[in-house]
C-alpha cells in the first residue's frame, strides 16, 4: 500500500480507445501514444440513450478511529456509475480492474444496481484498492494502490450516450488522462460533458502541474461539480467562489461548488444560487461528493437538459428548476454520508423519504 505522500508506483494509461463501438484500438505496452481527437469516431444517432462513465473503478479499504475496518467498492467515477443505476438511469462503465475477487466484488455490485460494464474492463493485472483513513468526525483522508488503464482493446454500447461523464484520478494522470479527455471531445457533439475533478492529492502531480489539466476539461465540460477543498488545493490562497466564477466563464453552462455539510453554490453566466445540505448524522463522507454527482446527472436528465441539442437549454436554465435539481443533490448526499461507504440511495429510498 502506498503513502500519502508518494504516488502509488504502478499508476499506467493506455491508448484511447473509440467510443460507440467504430473505432477498436489495440495497443500493447511501450506503444502508448493517445489517439488523435479526429482519429475517434462517434456511431450515428440510435433510439436509446444511455450515460456512459468513464474511470477507476476500486475498492475501499475503511480503516476507522476506533481501529475497526471494512471493505466497500468504489472509485469516483465507479460510484457517480452507480448512483445513476440506483436512481433508474441506463449507464454503461469503462473502466479497470483485475480478474480476481476484487474485482468479482466490483462487478456484483455494481451489476446489481444496474451499471453495464464496458467489455475490456476487467483485463487488468490487479483491482485497485484505496485505503480510506477516518477521523473521529468521519472525514476521510485516502492512500491507494492503484493501476488505471484506459483498455487497449474494448467494445462500447451501440448506443450513443446522452451524457458522458469522467472525473478524478482517470482524468488526471498521464498517459491515460489525456485519452479520457479524446473521449469526451469526440462525444461533444452528441452528448452533454460533465466532469468532477475530485482531487486525489496524495496520487496526483503537484497542484501548479495539475490545474492546467484540470482547467482544460473544465473548459470542454458543459457541467462541472467540485469541492471546495479541491479548489482550495489547486489554488491556495484564492476564494474557492472566484476559481469558480472563472471557470464558469470558460465554458461551463455550470458549475456547481459543494462545501460538504454547508450546502453547495451553482454558478452560470446569468446568476449564482445557493442550496443548504440537510441536517443528518455522519456515519462517513466516502462518496457523497460521487453521490451528488449522479444526482446532478439525474437532475438535469429529469429536467430534459442533457443532449448536445439541449446544450442552449442547459446554458438557459433558470433558478427555480436549478434549485430544485441541487436540492435534491443534496439530499442524495445526505443519504449517503448517514451510512458507512459509498453507498448512495435509490429512487425508492427517495420517494420513501
Amino acid at each position: 500500500m502506498t503513502d500519502s505522500t508518494t504516488p502509488a508506483p504502478d499508476v499506467v494509461g493506455g491508448s484511447a480507445a473509440a467510443p460507440a463501438g467504430l473505432v477498436e484500438q489495440d495497443v500493447t505496452q511501450g506503444a502508448l501514444t493517445p489517439v488523435p481527437e479526429e482519429d475517434v469516431v462517434v456511431a450515428s444517432e440510435p433510439a436509446e440513450r444511455r450515460a456512459l462513465v468513464i474511470g477507476e473503478a476500486l475498492i475501499d479499504v475503511v480503516r476507522r478511529a476506533d481501529g475497526s475496518g471494512e471493505e466497500h467498492p468504489g472509485g469516483s467515477p465507479a460510484n457517480v456509475a452507480l448512483g445513476l443505476g440506483r436512481l433508474g438511469r441506463e449507464v454503461d462503465l469503462l473502466t479497470w480492474f483485475g480478474d480476481d475477487a476484487h474485482g468479482a466484488l466490483l462487478r456484483r455490485h455494481l451489476e446489481a444496481s444496474g451499471v453495464a460494464i464496458a467489455p475490456g474492463s476487467d483485463t487488468a493485472d490487479r483491482t485497485s484498492v484505496a485505503t480510506a483513513v477516518l477521523d473521529a468526525d468521519g472525514v476521510a483522508t485516502y492512500e491507494f494502490d492503484l493501476s488505471w488503464h484506459v483498455p487497449a482493446k474494448w467494445a462500447s454500447p451501440p448506443a450513443v450516450p446522452l451524457v458522458v461523464h469522467t472525473g478524478s484520478i482517470a482524468a488526471v494522470l498521464e498517459p491515460g488522462g489525456p485519452d479520457v479527455a479524446n473521449i469526451l471531445a469526440a462525444h461533444r457533439d452528441s452528448a452533454t460533458l460533465t466532469y468532477d475533478p475530485n482531487l486525489r492529492p496524495s496520487l496526483m502531480p503537484p497542484p501548479e502541474v495539475t490545474r492546467p489539466v484540470v482547467e482544460a476539461l473544465v473548459a470542454l465540460a458543459d457541467v462541472v461539480k467540485v469541492s471546495d477543498e479541491d479548489l482550495t488545493w489547486l489554488e491556495p490562497g484564492t476564494h474557492p467562489l472566484e476559481v469558480a466564477r472563472r471557470w464558469a466563464a470558460s465554458g461551463p453552462a455550470v458549475v456547481v461548488v459543494t462545501r460538504g455539510g454547508e450546502g453547495a453554490t451553482a454558478l452560470t453566466a446569468a446568476y449564482e444560487l445557493d442550496v443548504a445540505a440537510p441536517r443528518v448524522t455522519v456515519a462517513d463522507t466516502v462518496g457523497a461528493g460521487d453521490s451528488f454527482m449522479a444526482g446532478l446527472v439525474d437532475g438535469l436528465w429529469s429536467a430534459g437538459l442533457l443532449g448536445a441539442d439541449r446544450r442552449t437549454a442547459l446554458r438557459e436554465a433558470d433558478e427555480v428548476t436549478l434549485r430544485s435539481v441541487l436540492a435534491r443533490c443534496a439530499e442524495i448526499a445526505a443519504i449517503t454520508v448517514s451510512r458507512a461507504g459509498a453507498n448512495p440511495p435509490t429512487a425508492a429510498e427517495l420517494e420513501d423519504r
